[in-house]
């Protein structure tokens, strides 16, 4: 099809075409006030009108020809792309002998721009959520990869974690080899420092940390539980462990008529004592949802966040400031005196005790804090404590690390001897020790804790082992 000038010659407001045998067929339309219902020809006359108007795809009614239906398809191809503007088309034809004129108007019209505009809309409303759709596919697949990859070093990693132990209790035996150093401080390889006067001349001087072994590698941390009293022993008949925890509340700053109810509730959550204003079984059994007191040994010292008073005050637990830390998931936020909105906790019963040691306290590895829950010791004389033990050990047992308990009596703020009646509580060697070993693969990372009881080079045992 070609589409001539509008300037081609038009006679009327309705078009004339004429045809002879085969010659093209000429349509035309004009703009002049002509807005047709439909497009219709004149009644054609001789035999050959049925086989044009069939050539032409027209359909008769009611005497005439319609080309609604050729035309429509001519305008969805773009064939009439302004049907308000003069048009002058060719269409070839058969032949047809005896067909003398037609006319024909255009029928409807071509889609407005605003639709065309309605479905560019669409198509982009259907890239994006196509897109979308697209983008949500590939993180799923990249989440699940990973995680395929996280399973399948989930062996590889475990046994990291053991190696870890196992380097960590080769330390920890290597540091009894040493002679020159018959204590544990703080200054040594084992608790990250450069190591004492003897550490030259031993294996420890190859010790890394991190360690990468093949694809993966350990970061290894020791930290020695007897820098901390052990809470078990508060309980011990004999042993001034509710001294201890009185003393303990007030360093927290924690008034002493708050903290008897919770001190004397801890001592009965240990053993099977019924102490004044201490909670028993019952009140445990009436809580919502309800559980039974240990009455036996703490194994995690997490177990104190049970017990009554800590677990409406979790800040007893943490130190800190009262709010930094959300109430229990089962149980309502309760005041039970003691502590102002706000307060600052300077230490936590997390800082001061720990579930397992021998029960003694390291002089060279304790915090202030610590030193001064030991009966004839105050703040004063602790922290003149921990400024002795600082400097290189010169053998001289002057400065340094103290060698014996004997030692302290270099220190002028405390009284003559009173080393030596510290032995019940205290001593410069350390048996227990906390183990925590952070194992990675890649990305994939995981915390491993062990805890150890060194009695000699030769024996230092796993006493528990876990992962979080």
């Amino acid at each position: 099809m070609k589409v001539q000038s509008p300037k081609s010659k038009v006679q009327s407001p309705n078009a004339k075409v004429q045809g002879r045998g085969s010659s093209r067929l000429r349509w035309a339309s004009a703009r002049q006030g002509v807005e047709p219902p439909a497009l219709r020809f004149g009644v054609p006359r001789g035999r050959g009108a049925g086989i044009a108007a069939e050539r032409l795809g027209l359909r008769q009614s009611s005497g005439a020809f319609d080309c609604a239906p050729s035309l429509q398809k001519r305008q969805r191809t773009g064939a009439l792309q302004n049907a308000s503007a003069p048009i002058v088309a060719e269409h070839k034809c058969g032949r047809v002998s005896s067909f003398s004129r037609f006319t024909f108007h255009v029928l409807g019209s071509l889609p407005r721009p605003s639709q065309r505009g309605i479905a560019l809309i669409i198509v982009m409303i259907s890239i994006f959520v196509l897109a979308t759709m697209a983008l949500g596919f590939a993180y799923a697949m990249r989440v699940e990869t990973t995680l395929a990859a996280n399973a399948n070093s989930e062996a590889e990693l475990e046994w990291l974690g053991r190696s870890g132990v196992e380097y960590c209790r080769w330390i920890l035996a290597q540091q009894l080899n040493i002679r020159e150093e018959p204590y544990d401080a703080l200054n040594q390889v084992w608790a990250g420092g450069i190591g004492g006067i003897g550490t030259s001349n031993s294996a420890l001087m190859d010790v890394q940390n991190p360690v990468k072994i093949g694809s993966g590698s350990f970061h290894w941390k020791i930290t020695d539980l007897e820098s901390k009293w052990n809470i078990n022993m508060m309980a011990q008949p004999n042993f001034p462990g509710e001294d201890i925890m009185k003393n303990a509340f007030l360093l927290m700053n924690v008034d002493a008529g708050a903290s008897t109810p919770v001190v004397n509730s801890i001592l009965n959550w240990i053993d099977r004592g019924s102490r004044l204003q201490g909670a028993e079984g019952d009140y445990y059994q009436g809580q919502s949802p309800k559980y039974s007191a240990k009455e036996g040994p703490i194994d995690d010292l997490s177990e104190l966040l049970l017990v009554k008073g800590i677990s409406e005050m979790p800040e007893l637990y943490w130190g800190g400031v009262v709010t930094n830390h959300p109430p229990p998931a089962f149980q309502a936020r309760l005041r039970t005196g003691g502590l102002d909105q706000g307060q600052v906790l300077p230490y936590g019963l997390v800082d001061l005790f720990a579930p397992l040691s021998s029960g003694k306290v390291n002089v060279n590895t304790a915090s202030e804090a610590v030193l001064q829950l030991i009966p004839g010791i105050d703040a004063i004389s602790a922290e003149k404590i921990v400024a002795g033990r600082s400097g290189e050990d010169d053998l001289s047992g002057m400065t340094g690390p103290y060698r014996s308990l004997a030692q302290l009596d270099r220190v002028p703020e405390l009284p003559r001897g009173m080393g030596m009646r510290l032995q019940q509580f205290c001593d410069v060697r350390s048996r227990t020790f906390q183990i925590e070993i952070e194992a990675q693969i890649g990305n994939y990372k995981r915390q491993f804790i062990a805890i150890v009881g060194r009695n000699s080079p030769r024996d230092v045992q796993i006493l528990s082992f876990y992962w979080k």
